[in-house]
């Protein structure tokens, strides 16, 4: 009985250790540093660039069969937060996604890849734009390696509706949280 509780013990924390290794970074944005205009919303009353940064992974569980990536202020005066770029069925051999690769027309992205609907009411990287006045928002980055090739999602799937299949498919996630004010 020892003996298999060492052994399944040994198991969880040699998998949670190898979950901690997998990294997001990115060129563009860092953990707990200011958006830079390139990542700013253009419209509601905000002027940025409305581009995606560049993002890239690494040490991804040896399991995985597809990425998404998703970004949320959950700071967002809504009661439930906001959903800035929802991209799923990325091919496990992709490890990065340039900046700009959530325009609408989706043309950086790998093949097979679906943008999905975000709170914005359209696919596509839509930027930081907190209320004036408001305290800075945090906007988290969160990449998740999946443990199916691909979600059988339209490209009008609800935030919540791709993050429920991705929390039932998800084998690990690795986050860059940044922040932005006016």
């Amino acid at each position: 009985m020892k003996l298999s509780v060492f052994i399944l013990a040994a198991f969880f924390f040699s998998t949670a250790a190898y979950a901690s290794d997998f990294k997001l970074t990115s060129l563009d944005i860092a953990e707990g540093k200011a958006l830079s205009s390139e990542q700013v919303f253009s419209g509601f009353g905000c002027t940025g660039g409305n581009r995606s940064p560049e993002l890239r992974w690494e040490n991804a569980p040896a399991a995985t069969k597809s990425f998404a990536v998703m970004v949320y202020d959950p700071d967002a005066p809504t009661g439930s937060g906001w959903w800035h770029w929802v991209v799923f069925n990325i091919p496990a051999a992709v490890a990065d996604l340039p900046s700009g690769a959530g325009s609408q027309n989706a043309s950086a992205l790998p093949q097979g890849c679906v943008q999905s609907r975000t709170d914005f009411g359209k696919p596509g990287y839509g930027g930081a734009c907190p209320p004036p006045g408001d305290k800075p928002h945090r906007y988290v980055f969160t990449v998740y390696a999946l443990d199916v090739d691909r979600l059988d999602l339209e490209p009008d799937s609800s935030p919540a509706m791709v993050g429920f299949f991705l929390h039932s498919h998800t084998l690990a996630t690795a986050s860059i949280t940044a922040v932005y004010g006016r």
